[in-house]
């Protein structure tokens, strides 16, 4: 299956010269962990909840004069759309990463894909074949 169809497209961005303070404020309004950088509509790096409590937070930072830019992960690991559930495994696991920006082929974000979005496709799978197993398990 396409990531495409497993992605969420509704991804918060925000520009790399975004105080951090506004970033929080985002991630506590929209009820997420990460907001993805972008330039344009290129991501260029990620900012995580866990990175404003370490990198600012444990830094002694002041949030209000720290950006996007100072503290986040300009290292980032995308995903193209078409790529497949696996794949996109493999790029977790090989990076270290619970968060991958999805990609059209211009290479402008579409979307995002998480550890807990496929956690949450596995247990759907799990589940329905369990109601299988149920369905032809004989009573006891």
């Amino acid at each position: 299956m396409p990531v495409e169809n497993l992605a969420r497209s509704d991804v918060v961005t925000a520009h790399e010269d975004e105080h951090v303070e506004e970033l929080a404020t985002l991630m506590d309004d929209s009820d997420i962990g990460s907001v993805v950088i972008v330039d344009g509509d290129e991501p260029i790096g990620i900012v995580t909840d866990r990175d404003l409590a370490t990198r600012v937070i444990g830094n002694g930072m002041d949030p209000s004069e720290t950006t996007a830019g100072d503290v986040m992960s300009d290292d980032l690991t995308t995903v193209d759309h078409t790529d497949g559930f696996y794949h996109v495994t493999e790029l977790m696991s090989e990076h270290g990463v619970r968060r991958l920006p999805v990609c059209d082929d211009g290479n402008e974000l579409v979307g995002i894909i998480t550890f807990d979005d496929l956690n949450e496709l596995l247990a759907d799978e799990h589940m329905q074949l369990s109601d299988v197993i149920q369905a032809q398990r004989p009573e006891y």
